[in-house]
């Protein structure tokens, strides 16, 4: 039997740049498995103005995401900065169209994890991780954490948590990943596609 095919995708909302920093390298950590690909896609920013028309494609950086995208992977890893202790309102809203696919149980039993990034040490990282957890597990994903046996965990100065890899921007003179935040969303990607490989049957290989 051969190994299985996956691929993940890897959603997130960013406004300067350090969840998409973070998103790049969740998907090295997942293209790092033999036979798993990434779907990177973002999603678009939201305001008051009721019914406000986006661009069908985004300036820079990734696509934006569709529902569709969801059912078509192996699982899924969301990112968002932390607002006030909370998920930004852009991922929510791409979170609040998923009731169809709830109805559906689309998403169950795929596994999913989170990550975030926040200007301060002490901005509110693990709850906005939390809050983003939460649709997922009403969706009956399975969710993937960090170990502290990831040994750049217990050795981190700036982001990284159980829950989700981060990232701090003020414990960077320069805005950029630390080697741990990096090595710690890497390693996430790598776990979430390793449980999808587990998860689907590998091919059977052709009889001759």
């Amino acid at each position: 039997m051969s190994i299985a095919a996956v691929e993940i995708l890897v959603v997130y909302y960013s406004r300067n740049g350090s969840t998409a920093r973070l998103a790049r390298q969740v998907c090295r950590g997942v293209e790092s498995v033999d036979g798993a690909s990434a779907r990177l896609r973002s999603v678009p920013p939201v305001s008051a103005e009721s019914e406000r028309a986006i661009t069908a494609v985004p300036e820079q950086g990734a696509p934006w995401a569709r529902l569709e995208d969801l059912t078509e992977t192996d699982g899924a890893v969301i990112g968002s900065p932390v607002r006030f202790g909370n998920m930004a309102a852009a991922m929510k809203h791409y979170l609040d169209q998923t009731s169809g696919l709830w109805l559906q149980g689309s998403l169950v039993d795929k596994p999913a994890a989170v990550f975030t990034s926040s200007q301060t040490m002490h901005g509110g990282q693990e709850s906005t991780l939390l809050s983003m957890m939460t649709p997922l597990l009403h969706h009956g994903m399975l969710l993937v954490g960090l170990p502290f046996t990831q040994p750049e965990l217990p050795a981190t100065r700036s982001g990284g948590t159980p829950y989700g890899a981060s990232h701090v921007t003020s414990a960077s003179a320069d805005g950029q990943l630390s080697a741990e935040e990096s090595a710690l969303a890497r390693a996430l990607g790598r776990r979430v596609a390793l449980l999808a490989q587990s998860l689907k049957p590998a091919a059977q290989a052709p009889r001759g």
